[in-house]
């Protein structure tokens, strides 16, 4: 097998600061161009400047008081690395001079390049996230690849929403809905997973089903009114049932605009208000038009304000259904003066502890996978955690359908007890939300 070297751009090491260990017994090459980046990225509270730090430190303790312009081992069982200096001037292939010499990309490939000349018995290899710097590299010659560790390559296992089971004896149907459960016995057949959801069908008859994988068996999900909230379909009542159950401690609302994730997760965290002793609401800040939050004008509440809006546009919504004196009204103008419940930055958790709480974390299509393990890390005693957002609606640079956190986390605990997730397909926001979908 040909020896391979892979040199990492900043944004692999951005994504993810352990990718330096992830290339088994091959090699690992960073441009020092790569270095001066992080140095750019390491003062900060985001998660690109924790990886960056984290970088750092490790290959401050690998080198030692050594140099790192010269091989040295990662660890057991895995290859090299070293530091690769920007080439002066390449004979064959130079991309400053191709491209211009204003940009550290161009620096970063001709680094590749030099490398390429001087271990002509390896295959020299670019990982990067950046889609533009990929094509640039192959355009010159250069073999270059997205980083591949953590990216789901197969969407179909939670893509096509809940089965729909068929031909199911007419017995069965009636025994779930008598006694609300029946043994698996194979009904299932090769859909069964654990806190999975089905509708069961037979020519005459349906019940909307739950597999519940402790008791090894299907039981019946019926409609439920919660905080003023009606499903208005099977997949916002399957997604209820999962954001009810006290045993399914994880659970991720996945679907397009309109299709009421935020509303249904918020609904029920405050149904069961009596059950936590916090409710927070979070999401992640995506600066628009390049511009970061410290642009904005006003302090740190005003500053994010724009950004949680959608949040309390469906609080306002779910106090739009009760009359101002009525109890639940005050119940939520209690909750929110008390502090109980809380809608904040997703970038204001980090390091908290949430002990008996209801964490619900929206748009999470637009985390890294290392950012939802942290998230999930915050969970203490009592404490649920909610995650909704649509995978094909990303806003953050270097990640896709495959590569979110959103999109890993559900391939990973697929089949879990303590997980649950549904998708949700049909928009129930209006006419005109629904053709946007469907047609642009």
């Amino acid at each position: 097998m040909t020896k391979k070297v892979f040199v990492l751009d900043t944004s692999v090491l951005l994504f993810d600061h352990n990718s330096i260990r992830n290339f088994d017994e091959h090699d690992v090459a960073i441009p020092i161009t790569v270095l001066e980046e992080l140095d750019q990225f390491k003062i900060g509270n985001e998660t690109k400047n924790f990886e960056a730090r984290e970088v750092i430190r490790f290959l401050d303790k690998l080198s030692g008081n050594n140099g790192l312009n010269k091989w040295m081992k990662i660890g057991q069982g895995r290859g090299r690395l070293k530091v690769i200096m920007d080439a002066q001037s390449l004979q064959n292939m130079d991309a400053e001079e191709i491209y211009g010499n204003t940009k550290n990309d161009h620096k970063i490939i001709n680094a590749a390049l030099a490398l390429v000349a001087e271990e002509k018995k390896k295959s020299i290899i670019l990982v990067t996230k950046d889609i533009n710097l990929r094509i640039k590299a192959k355009a010159i010659g250069l073999i270059s690849e997205d980083y591949e560790t953590g990216k789901v390559k197969n969407l179909k296992s939670f893509s096509d929403g809940f089965p729909v089971i068929e031909n199911i004896d007419a017995q069965v149907i009636q025994t779930i809905y008598q006694k609300n459960r029946i043994k698996e016995g194979g009904i299932l057949g090769s859909e069964k997973v654990t806190n999975g959801y089905y509708i069961l069908n037979n020519c005459s008859n349906s019940v909307l089903a739950r597999y519940n994988g402790e008791t090894d068996a299907i039981e019946r999900v019926d409609k439920k009114y919660v905080f003023g909230i009606k499903p208005r379909n099977a997949e916002q009542t399957f997604g209820l049932n999962a954001l009810l159950q006290d045993e399914i401690k994880l659970v991720a609302l996945e679907g397009v605009a309109g299709t009421g994730k935020t509303l249904l997760a918020l609904a029920s965290a405050l149904e069961q208000k009596n059950k936590y002793d916090q409710i927070i609401l979070a999401r992640p800040i995506i600066p628009l038009s390049n511009r970061e939050i410290g642009f904005l004008p006003g302090d740190a509440e005003s500053k994010i304000s724009p950004y949680m809006q959608p949040l309390w546009d469906n609080l306002n919504f779910i106090k739009n259904q009760f009359k101002a004196n009525e109890k639940k009204s005050k119940v939520l103008e209690q909750l929110q003066e008390s502090g109980l419940l809380t809608i904040t930055a997703l970038a204001f958790i980090r390091g908290r502890s949430l002990i008996n709480s209801i964490f619900i974390v929206d748009e999470a299509q637009n985390l890294t996978p290392h950012e939802v393990k942290t998230i999930i890390t915050r969970a203490g005693e009592g404490t649920k955690v909610i995650f909704t957002g649509d995978i094909n609606q990303i806003y953050t640079p270097y990640m896709d359908e495959h590569s979110n956190g959103l999109t890993y986390l559900i391939d990973r605990l697929k089949g879990n007890p303590l997980f649950a997730h549904v998708k949700l397909e049909k928009g129930e926001r209006s006419e005109l939300a629904n053709l946007a979908n469907e047609m642009l």
